[in-house]
């Protein structure tokens, strides 16, 4: 294919008015397998696609950077920094951010590479024109520009020249732009700090970080939730939650959640508050995070007893987050009557409130409930089934009445809480004291989506996991649902007709 994208290539600089010669290239292009493009852009004149970006037609310009999309993936990283570093430059200042997009996700190929990186640490102008591009209103822009800045991060040389040059002013000078663009480089700055511990020195030595950390309680509450998200995300590397303790983060963010009793506006910014401490204690320890922040563990419980449309989902989230590992549970559970509260209240809006908000509170009970295999202890199977027999009088049938109900995603949120207590010998005697009710297990007409067919599926499974099903469901009932699971989700039975002759 090498030929005939050189003569194509001719023919397009030949041609004053090259559409028609670009659209024949770019089907040439895309037929052409990228190993093969590599022999057929190796001695090409690449020039004359760069050169054609210059122009007010925008079809040209689509074809052009659909063209160098395709092109540029066969060429290695050092021949583009070698090769074609002013088209590169130029690419990045187009006034059409397709063009914008396309340099900057080659740019941060180059970056990612150990010898290209060294070409363009040599090109001030290049690294100066990306960082500004962090400032161009279109969000795909900007994401590439942060992209590459983060690769050329990944090396002691790429930090020098982000960090200890004059770069580090013109990153500063992007900032003032706007409220929107100031956090465009926190999430760079972010990003950079979270890769290891040396990265996040750079970043505090910097001021960046404390800059950011000094808007979580400045007087904008939008500003202020966006600075609680970012500061999550460095949370999210052990090395950023040591600097966030140092710095004496934790308790600053505690004391918030506190304050934002008494502030109209708190529903803004407390799910993001209440997000970090989940986050953290995921990461770390529930039972630690829980019992030195307990203002987390109170505020994540008022809130699901009110349950503010606004405020819910997180907390829900939360709490499915927190009882889905052991400690959590422990945790919840040492909490006695204000957690069984909280069970009571999630199961009444599980029942009848908005179809949203409960299947948010269907699959936080779901997360509750799971308790694996090997995770089983006698005092933990106790727990689960208390909380599964707080939910209603009758909580089984509860359960199945909702999945009944002609909504597609309330039944598989029911049906994830049946997965849920399947592998526990207790939740396997419920279902087996209820009438009917491996019966419906086992009636694919029950359910007639693609995604209900998984769910019912996967509590086949869940079933046939547990060493007790055999003893607690029967032999008969044990072989239905192992002929199920080896039928899989989708089957269906073939149904014959006899025609009798003379019939109607």
């Amino acid at each position: 294919m090498a030929a005939p994208i050189e003569r194509l290539l001719s023919e397009i600089c030949e041609s004053e008015e090259p559409i028609e010669e670009l659209k024949n290239l770019r089907t040439a292009v895309f037929a052409t397998p990228v190993s093969g493009l590599r022999e057929a852009v190796s001695g090409a004149r690449l020039e004359i696609i760069f050169g054609l970006l210059n122009t007010n037609d925008k079809e040209q310009i689509e074809v052009c950077v659909e063209i160098l999309n395709r092109v540029l993936q066969a060429l290695e990283p050092i021949q583009l920094a070698q090769n074609y570093k002013p088209a590169l430059q130029s690419g990045l200042n187009h006034p059409d951010d397709s063009v914008k997009v396309l340099t900057l996700a080659q740019i941060g190929r180059v970056v990612g590479h150990a010898d290209g990186v060294t070409q363009i640490l040599n090109s001030a102008e290049i690294l100066c024109d990306v960082i500004h591009c962090i400032s161009v209103e279109r969000i795909a822009v900007a994401k590439e520009a942060i992209a590459a800045l983060g690769k050329l991060s990944h090396t002691k040389a790429g930090l020098d020249a982000l960090f200890r040059s004059d770069l580090l002013n013109k990153l500063k000078d992007v900032m003032t732009t706007s409220d929107i663009i100031r956090y465009r480089v926190y999430e760079l700055i972010v990003e950079v700090s979270t890769a290891s511990p040396v990265s996040l020195g750079y970043c505090a030595n910097s001021s960046l970080i404390s800059q950011l950390l000094e808007e979580l309680t400045g007087d904008d509450v939008l500003v202020r939730a966006t600075a609680i998200e970012m500061v999550t995300n460095l949370a999210q590397s052990q090395h950023g939650r040591q600097y966030l303790s140092q710095q004496g983060i934790m308790e600053k963010i505690s004391n918030m959640i506190i304050a934002a009793e008494s502030d109209p506006f708190s529903s803004l910014y407390l799910p993001g508050l209440v997000k970090f401490f989940g986050s953290l204690a995921i990461m770390d320890s529930p039972q630690q995070v829980c019992e030195k922040y307990p203002i987390f563990l109170e505020m994540v419980f008022t809130m699901a007893l009110n349950l503010d449309p606004t405020l819910a989902p997180v907390a829900l989230d939360t709490l499915g987050i927190l009882g889905g590992t052991v400690e959590g549970k422990q945790v919840l559970h040492k909490t006695g009557e204000k957690f069984t509260s909280v069970l009571k209240r999630i199961s009444t809006v599980a029942s009848d409130g908005a179809t949203e908000l409960r299947v948010r509170c269907l699959d936080a009970l779901a997360q509750l409930l799971t308790l694996p295999v090997e995770q089983q202890t006698d005092d933990l199977l106790l727990l689960t089934e208390s909380w599964f027999n707080c939910l209603s009088s009758q909580p089984m049938a509860m359960i199945q009445n909702i999945s009944t109900q002609p909504f597609p995603e309330l039944h598989c949120s029911a049906l994830r809480i049946f997965t849920a207590i399947g592998c526990q010998p207790w939740g396997q005697q419920l279902m087996m004291d209820t009438p009917g009710f491996v019966e419906w297990v086992m009636d694919r007409s029950v359910g007639t989506g693609k995604e209900a067919k998984d769910c019912k599926y996967e509590l086949v499974g869940v079933l046939l996991s547990s060493s007790s099903t055999q003893r607690i469901f029967g032999g008969e009932n044990y072989l239905k649902l192992k002929t199920y699971l080896k039928e899989g989700p989708y089957n269906v039975t073939a149904v014959s007709s006899v025609t009798t002759e003379g019939a109607d």
